[in-house]
């Protein structure tokens, strides 16, 4: 067979696998399925008839927006003849990851496309933000939409606006369009008809051999999560355990990626005997799962499982992002109860890594959150006992459309490449469904009421539960451009606790201001000892610090670790070994 003939071929087979795909997905729309949908196909049409509405009863700033953009935009052209005939420079402009190809500084109609692109792209956003009478929910959601759509509309990402693809496409005679058909249909068939371009090589990691590699065994399991405990790296450990509970929203290795890398690994080499839950992936059968229950056999069942292979009843604790939410709930749980088999003290200090408390700011998470978009997610988590695991990844990703969308759309579809193995990308591609309860739960009660901050505003165990009872000693770190828990929402939660706390504000964002060892020497943290009324006090009297806030931890934990003791095996106390770390829980994967 011929080249051409075995090209013909697979294009043949390319457009069967599409039909297929269509076929399914029009099935799936008439068989009246329940899908959630993000974002909210209606929340967009609702937000987008109030701006319509309030625009028409005050126009004036939209239509002075207008005014500015065509004086902008002649002034463009004028510059754009001035390049073209008399061999002006084209302006580089401020520095933008997707006009990296030198075409768009050296070309002079590129250079019009890019910057013709920019300047209506800041004008469409100029206008949004200026609209008056608007909600503030609605205003945050318009200007939120507004910017999906403007980064969708990049010429970069079409073929005809992007130079590298067409480069690219005279130089392989059309070979990358070809791979990068391939690689949609790919897409859309591992991912059920939707859109998901995969950030990075799927089959370059396997757990317990490339990530996730720190040695332990599970000692302990539940319905809802197995506890790991790692084995020692040196002779002598610290007397008190170290419980780390990570978010149940991903898999709790982004704290155990490679060896350089991880956290994990980090603590066992400093003396801790450290333990970390590692939560189930859920599906219907944990439908009833609630908060509470998340308490009771998570952070509770550690405690009372780190004591039976120890002896030790106490513990220092650190939890990451919404496992932080969930450790503080239950500090002030342990604090209110007075239960005798859960007192505070048995929790010596605890840090909290990225974690919200007050949720008054929560950032561009509240686009999500309203009474309209929570009820459509009610009546799918109703339908389903669970939310999808993709649906939350895709709400992660449009915080950053353009690093964990639209560039993977180009590399992918438009060169036809192939993504690079990337640890953090594959653990981020990792999804974990949430139970319907305990998601209902913690949408409604944190994000849309804002009452965890409230004195007995949250009820577990049939106890109104305080932050403000919570005496235990506190470690905050927080990162300076973290997208999902914004530094000065965290500050706010910090205040709320009575008990001694430290504030610290790392650089980068959510994940890699925690994911930041000190052999990698990068971004720095700041402190400040005081804990003044507003975020904006306390880094105006912060210093900065060089390295990592690692071991400024490690340093502040020193008074509350114990006395050095010898080395503990796993499964060698009081609980047997059940299976090598990581576990099984950590491996299920969604359908």
């Amino acid at each position: 067979m011929s080249d051409a003939q075995d090209r013909l071929s697979q294009m043949g087979e390319l457009a069967q696998r599409w039909q297929k795909l269509w076929q399914a997905q029009l099935q799936q729309q008439l068989s009246g399925q329940p899908r959630a949908q993000v974002p909210d196909p209606q929340s967009i049409q609702h937000t987008f008839e109030a701006l319509w509405r309030a625009v028409l009863e005050k126009p004036a700033p939209m239509l002075q927006a207008q005014a500015d953009f065509w004086r902008d935009y002649g002034a463009l052209t004028e510059q754009a003849m001035r390049q073209y005939w008399q061999g002006e420079a084209v302006p580089t402009g401020a520095a933008d990851k997707r006009f990296k190809d030198e075409l768009w500084n050296s070309n002079p109609l590129f250079g019009f496309i890019k910057q013709a692109y920019l300047l209506t792209a800041r004008h469409i956003q100029a206008s949004v933000d200026a609209a008056e009478g608007l909600d503030p929910g609605t205003s945050r959601r318009a200007a939120f939409y507004t910017r999906q759509f403007v980064d969708a509309m990049a010429p970069t990402n079409f073929l005809a606006g992007n130079p590298t693809a067409l480069k690219a496409t005279l130089e392989s005679g059309g070979e990358n369009l070809f791979k990068g058909f391939t690689h949609l249909l790919e897409d859309l068939e591992r991912n059920d008809g939707r859109l998901m371009p995969r950030m990075t090589d799927l089959g370059a990691f396997r757990l317990g051999e490339h990530i996730a590699t720190t040695p332990g065994k599970v000692v302990f399991q539940n319905a809802l999560m197995q506890l790991i405990q790692y084995a020692p790296a040196t002779g002598k450990v610290h007397r008190t355990p170290l419980l780390v509970v990570p978010p149940w929203i991903n898999k709790f290795y982004i704290l155990d990626l490679k060896p350089k890398n991880s956290l994990l690994k980090w603590l066992v080499e400093q003396g801790h005997t450290v333990f970390v839950i590692s939560w189930v992936n859920p599906d219907a059968r944990h439908r009833d799962q609630g908060f509470e229950d998340y308490m009771r056999r998570g952070v509770l069942a550690a405690l009372d499982a780190i004591a039976a292979a120890t002896g030790e009843q106490r513990v220092n604790a650190a939890a990451y992002c919404i496992g932080g939410t969930l450790l503080a709930a239950s500090l002030a749980y342990m604090a209110a109860a007075n239960d005798k088999s859960y007192p505070a003290s048995r929790i010596k200090s605890a840090a909290f890594f990225t974690t919200m408390i007050d949720f008054s700011e929560p950032g561009e998470l509240g686009v999500f959150i309203d009474e309209e978009q929570l009820g459509g997610l009610d009546r799918y988590m109703e339908e389903k006992g669970y939310l999808e695991g993709h649906q939350m990844a895709g709400v992660f990703n449009l915080l950053r459309e353009n690093d964990l969308i639209w560039s993977f759309v180009v590399n992918n579809y438009l060169l036809g490449r192939e993504p690079m193995p990337f640890d953090l990308l594959y653990w981020n591609c990792d999804s974990t469904r949430m139970p319907a309860a305990m998601h209902r739960f913690y949408l409604r009660k944190m994000y849309l009421e804002n009452v965890l901050k409230d004195a007995g505003g949250v009820v577990l165990g049939g106890v109104p539960i305080d932050m403000r009872r919570i005496k235990t000693p506190a470690y905050f770190i927080s990162a300076r451009e973290d997208h999902i828990a914004p530094w000065q929402s965290t500050y706010a939660g910090a205040r709320l606790l009575q008990g001694p706390v430290r504030f610290v504000l790392g650089g980068s964002g959510h994940i890699a201001g925690i994911v930041n060892p000190p052999s990698a020497n990068k971004y720095g943290y700041a402190i400040n000892p005081a804990l003044p009324a507003t975020p904006a006090e306390w880094l105006a009297g912060s210093s900065a610090q060089e390295g990592s806030w690692w071991t400024d931890w490690q340093a502040w934990l020193q008074p509350f670790v114990g006395k050095p003791i010898a080395a503990r095996e796993p499964g060698g106390g009081g609980l047997a070994a059940i299976e090598d770390a990581p576990g099984s829980y950590v491996r299920a994967k969604l359908d």
